[in-house]
C-alpha cells in the first residue's frame, strides 16, 4: 500500500512513518523541516502549501494519506496567527485540491486538535464529539477550520476522511509539551546541570496523557476501520494533573529536588482540564491504549540523559551543540 504522510519529519509523524515502513508499506513522507537522516521511507521537503505538494500527490498516487502538517503550537499562534491560519487551514485545502486535481480518492486521516473544544464544564468532561467547539486561541480555531474543511471534502468531492481529534500525545523525543519539558529539567537536575529545584507553571491543569505508540496505532485503525466523514476522538484514558507527573518523576531521578512555580511558564488561555470521550472510536476499531505513563516517563527520562550527554560531549570536544 502507498501512504503519503505529510509532517513526517515532526513527532507523530516520525513514529507514523516508522510504524508504516514496518509494516511493510510504501511511505513517502513530505515536511517543510528535513528529515532525521535515521527516518525509513522516500522523503521530500515540501510545504503543503507550495505548487511541488500537487507533483508529489499526482506521482506517487497514495492509497491513504495522513495529514499531519501543522504549526501546532498554541502559545506560538498567538504571536503568528496569520500563519497559524494559513499553514493549517491553508495547507489542507491545498492539499485536498491536490488530491482532486490528480483525480484520485485516497482515504485521508486529518489530525485534528482537542484544542478545538475549549472550555468544557467540569460536568460535561470527558468531552465527546457533540460538543459544541469554542476554542481559545488561533491554534484551535485553525484546527477548527481543518476538521471542517475535512468534511465538506468528504461530503461535496467524495473524497473518503476521517478526523481525529488528538489529545495530549507525548513520548521520548517530544519537544516542547509539559511532560517533556519536565523531563528534560529533571535530567538537567541529576546531571548537575542545574540547581535541584524544579521550575514548573500551573500544577493543577490536568490531561489525559496518551504515548505516541498508542496514538498512531489509533491513526492506522482510524485508516483502516473508521468511517469516512466522521470525527472521533483519540487520546489516553487517564487524566493527570502536572503535579501527579512530576510525583511519577521524583520517584525515578536519583537526585532530590524541590519544585517551583514560574510565573512564566504559565499559560494565560490554558484550559484547566483536557480529557476526551473515546468510546466512539474504540467502539469502531477496538483500539486501546496499551503503555501507562510510568513507562512513557521512563523512556523519556532515558531519551533526555543519552541527549543531554551527547551534548555535553560535543561542548567538551568543541563540536556543535546539539539542539534542544
Amino acid at each position: 500500500m502507498k501512504v503519503m504522510i505529510t509532517g513526517a519529519a515532526g513527532f507523530i509523524g516520525g513514529f507514523l512513518t516508522r510504524y508504516c515502513c514496518d509494516a511493510g508499506h510504501s511511505v513517502l513522507g513530505v515536511d517543510i523541516a528535513a528529515a532525521d537522516a535515521s527516518l525509513p521511507g522516500a522523503f521530500e521537503v515540501c510545504d503543503v502549501r507550495d505548487a511541488r505538494l500537487a507533483e508529489l500527490v499526482t506521482a506517487f498516487r497514495p492509497d491513504r494519506i495522513f495529514h499531519l502538517a501543522a504549526q501546532s503550537f498554541p502559545t506560538v499562534s498567538l504571536v503568528a496567527p496569520l500563519e497559524t491560519m494559513d499553514t493549517n487551514a491553508g495547507g489542507t485545502i491545498h492539499l485536498y485540491e491536490c488530491v482532486r486535481a490528480a483525480g484520485l480518492l485516497p482515504t485521508v486521516v486529518v489530525a485534528c486538535s482537542s484544542a478545538e473544544y475549549g472550555l468544557v464544564p467540569s460536568s460535561e468532561l470527558p468531552v465527546r464529539e457533540t460538543q459544541q467547539l469554542r476554542p481559545l486561541h488561533p491554534y484551535g480555531v485553525s484546527k477548527v477550520a481543518q476538521d471542517l474543511l475535512a468534511a465538506q471534502y468528504f461530503v461535496n468531492y467524495g473524497i473518503p476522511s476521517v478526523r481525529m481529534r488528538i489529545f495530549n500525545t507525548t513520548g521520548p523525543g517530544k519537544l516542547g509539551d509539559v511532560c517533556s519539558d519536565l523531563t528534560k529539567r529533571a535530567v538537567e537536575i541529576e546531571l548537575g546541570l542545574r540547581p535541584p529545584v524544579l521550575m514548573a507553571g500551573n500544577l493543577d491543569t490536568r490531561r489525559a496523557l496518551i504515548d505516541v505508540r498508542d496514538m498512531v496505532r489509533g491513526l492506522w485503525l482510524a485508516a483502516e476501520r473508521g468511517a469516512a466523514g466522521e470525527v472521533y476522538n483519540v487520546g489516553g484514558n487517564r487524566i493527570f494533573a502536572v503535579q501527579e507527573v512530576i510525583d511519577i518523576l521524583r520517584r525515578k531521578v536519583k537526585t532530590p529536588f524541590t519544585i517551583q512555580q514560574d510565573p512564566k511558564l504559565v499559560r494565560a488561555c490554558d484550559e484547566p482540564v483536557i480529557a476526551g470521550d473515546t468510546s466512539k472510536f474504540r467502539e469502531c476499531s477496538g483500539w486501546v491504549p496499551e503503555i501507562d505513563l510510568a513507562r512513557t516517563l521512563d523512556e523519556m527520562l532515558a531519551w533526555w540523559r543519552g541527549r543531554l550527554a551527547q551534548q555535553q560531549a560535543s561542548v567538551s570536544s568543541g563540536a556543535a551543540q546539539l539542539p534542544v
